[in-house]
């Protein structure tokens, strides 16, 4: 695996109808649906880089010292500790101009399988450069939110984890709306009812950007 430059942990939908259709959504083949105000394609250019997923440790370098296999050995063990985690479904929303599928129901095993995963595997994190910090744009940050940039390696952990499933990138307000408009309907029929994080899903960055699924491990704790 020494050719991917970064790694993450996702959530990843098992093989199903699910996972089929969001795949197809950001696919170079998503069909045109009637109602969208844009081919998919101008409508899903940043979450088709990084394929259908939730972050639950979003993407770090290997700290110096620390190996691949390293990696895959601390990841069995803590899914290993880790019970999978069931909210009653998803529905879809707009979040600051962008359209993403949600959780519903109470989220507190969500937001403490997602702080255990941070804290567990950050050891094996390699620090942020200057030029990762000034991409989360620390300017727009509140004061916690920077103190757990520098902490964690990224802003949205801990307390300020919020789980979701990106499915466009920042638009328009009136082309968020027609886009949701279209797209829930078309989702809705596949979602899924409760929804279950069962395993921790790593993810490789090639050097093209894109991230790649490597290995599933399932939630037995």
């Amino acid at each position: 695996m020494t050719q991917y430059t970064r790694f993450a942990i996702y959530y990843a939908p098992p093989p199903g109808d699910f996972a089929t259709r969001a795949n197809l959504w950001l696919s170079e083949a998503a069909p045109h649906l009637p109602g969208l105000p844009r081919p998919p394609a101008d409508l899903t250019a940043a979450p088709r880089r990084y394929g259908f997923h939730g972050t639950i440790k979003a993407p770090f370098r290997l700290a110096e010292g620390v190996t691949p296999q390293m990696l895959q050995a601390d990841i069995t063990a803590l899914a290993a500790h880790l019970a999978p985690v069931r909210m009653a479904g998803l529905r879809l929303e707009i979040l600051k101009g962008f359209l993403a599928l949600i959780p519903e129901g109470d989220d507190t095993e969500l937001l403490a399988l997602g702080a255990e995963v941070v804290s567990r595997l950050d050891p094996l994190r390699a620090p942020l450069t200057e030029a990762d910090i000034a991409r989360r744009r620390p300017d727009r940050l509140t004061a916690r939110q920077r103190e757990l940039l520098a902490r964690w390696g990224y802003p949205y952990v801990m307390e300020e984890f919020r789980f979701h499933l990106t499915l466009s990138d920042d638009l328009p307000t009136e082309v968020a709306q027609a886009t949701a408009a279209t797209l829930g309907p078309w989702f809705a029929e596949v979602l899924p009812q409760p929804f279950e994080i069962a395993d921790l899903c790593l993810f490789g960055e090639d050097s093209t950007g894109r991230f790649h699924l490597l290995h599933r491990y399932p939630l037995t704790g």
